[in-house]
C-alpha cells in the first residue's frame, strides 16, 4: 500500500485507534475520529488535558490504525510525526476537521464556543510510513 492509497482510505473511514508512547515506552491507545486536512495530514481533535496530548508533546511519534466502519475488513496503519496545535491557533483547523469528518455543523458559533470551553487542541500527524504492505 502506498501513501496515497492509505490517505484515500482515510477520506472515507474516520474511526481509528491512536497509539502514543508512555514515558516507560509502552503504547497508550485511544479511540479517535480522524480526518484529513488540506495538506493531507491526519487530524484529530482532543482536549488539552488528555493523556495523548501530554504524550505527543513529549514524544511526537504517533501510530494510527484506521478501521472499516464494520470493524472487520480493510484497514490501514499510518505512522508519523505529530504536532499539537492549541487554541486560538487551532480553531480554524478544528472547524475544517469537523467538516471533513462530519459535514456542516448546525451552529458554528456554538461549536466554536464548545471548543474553547472544552480546551480542544488539534493533533496533526504528518505520515512517514503506511501499511499493511503484505497480507496473510
Amino acid at each position: 500500500m502506498d501513501l496515497d492509497d492509505a490517505l484515500d482510505f482515510l477520506s472515507d473511514h474516520h474511526h481509528a485507534l491512536l497509539a502514543t508512547m508512555r514515558p516507560d515506552g509502552m503504547p497508550q491507545l485511544s479511540p479517535v475520529t480522524v480526518a484529513l486536512d488540506e495538506q493531507r495530514r491526519v487530524v484529530v481533535s482532543t482536549r488539552e488535558t488528555a493523556v495523548k496530548t501530554r504524550h505527543l508533546r513529549r514524544d511526537p511519534r504517533a501510530s494510527l490504525c484506521v478501521l472499516s466502519d464494520g470493524f472487520f475488513g480493510p484497514f490501514v496503519q499510518i505512522e508519523g510525526t505529530a504536532e499539537v496545535v492549541s487554541l486560538p491557533d487551532a480553531m480554524e483547523g478544528l472547524v475544517a476537521y469537523y467538516r471533513a469528518a462530519a459535514g456542516e455543523h448546525p451552529d458554528w458559533e456554538a461549536y466554536r464556543a464548545a471548543m474553547v470551553a472544552e480546551r480542544r487542541v488539534l493533533i496533526r500527524v504528518t505520515p512517514t510510513r503506511v501499511g499493511p504492505t503484505v497480507s496473510g
